[in-house]
């Protein structure tokens, strides 16, 4: 039986989110019940789910529209042109933490959320509804424990966790099983050469989506300094989210700790004995493998 699921991104600004949104739509071993957008413009983010749902055929999934918080440049706004809410077929829930807490509540099996994105969303659902905790895990993209990004040797105050630092200490802190992908393991994913072009000639329309998505994306943030050398004719940016999703139904390409983890009030994600037990991804038993699987999926 598929693991049910629900989707809580911040898709819109870094294009990681189209790809793990991608991803997740061609594992079979999740059945998505819900995906809620979290921060930012929500609705602009709504619409883009909503898109790329239809392209998939795949109405039939509910999307929530979140808390509006913070700004983030519309980085995905030329692929997504005049495409409006209301030309989707599926629900659109206006209230997109009351769907969370609905949804978990009436799911006649446990409910893994997965956040590719800041936590107010999830923070909110829980402060809304605690019981959830009790029908519902946790799989996040967040923290930075011993390594940073890019692979620093060091750990570093991560996005998802430092932009809404105090909503991330909740949902850590609540008590239901939690599972990350630090930057530890996932911020050294990109997919390349081969791999690279056998996904950018696929057919798939969902797939040619998420190629038009990242080279619509790489032309409207040519200027940050972290793409000088990125060639998105021949790579993939980080693909930092893919890994949470993979998270929600395996572990075999990973080496997982369960460690106490605690977030600070300014962001840091620390490895301390007052934290909650977290089991974390913290190192690649084989990445190789596992971006052949993720290349094979997407293409």
């Amino acid at each position: 039986m598929a693991i049910s699921v629900i989707l809580d991104t911040d898709i819109g600004f870094d294009v990681d989110d189209v790809w793990a949104m991608a991803f997740l739509l061609k594992c079979p071993e999740l059945d998505i019940k819900l995906i809620t957008t979290t921060t930012g413009d929500t609705i602009y983010r709504a619409r883009l789910v909503a898109k790329l749902l239809e392209i998939a055929g795949r109405t039939d999934i509910p999307i929530g529209i979140g808390i509006p918080l913070d700004h983030n440049a519309l980085t995905h706004a030329a692929w997504l042109g005049d495409y409006a809410l209301s030309d989707y077929q599926g629900h659109v829930f206006l209230d997109g933490v009351g769907a969370i807490c609905d949804t978990i509540e009436a799911s006649p099996t446990p409910v893994k959320v997965i956040g590719i994105g800041p936590l107010p969303n999830i923070a909110a659902a829980l402060y809304r509804q605690p019981s959830i905790t009790d029908k519902a895990d946790f799989i996040g993209m967040h923290g930075s424990l011993r390594r940073g990004y890019l692979g620093a040797p060091k750990p570093m105050r991560e996005f998802n966790v430092k932009q809404h630092a105090l909503a991330c200490k909740a949902v850590f802190e609540a008590p239901w099983h939690k599972t990350i992908t630090p930057l530890d393991t996932c911020g050294t994913v990109m997919l390349a050469g081969d791999r690279f072009q056998r996904v950018a000639a696929s057919k798939d329309p969902l797939t040619q989506a998420v190629i038009a998505n990242h080279l619509g994306w790489a032309k409207a943030v040519a200027d940050w300094p972290l793409l000088k050398t990125l060639d998105p004719t021949k790579q993939s940016s980080i693909l930092y989210d893919i890994v949470a999703i993979y998270l929600a139904f395996s572990q075999q390409f990973l080496t997982m700790e369960t460690l106490p983890i605690t977030i600070t009030e300014d962001g840091k994600s620390m490895i301390d004995n007052a934290g909650d037990a977290v089991a974390c991804a913290t190192d690649w038993q084989n990445q190789n493998a596992f971006l052949d699987f993720v290349a094979e999926r997407l293409a």
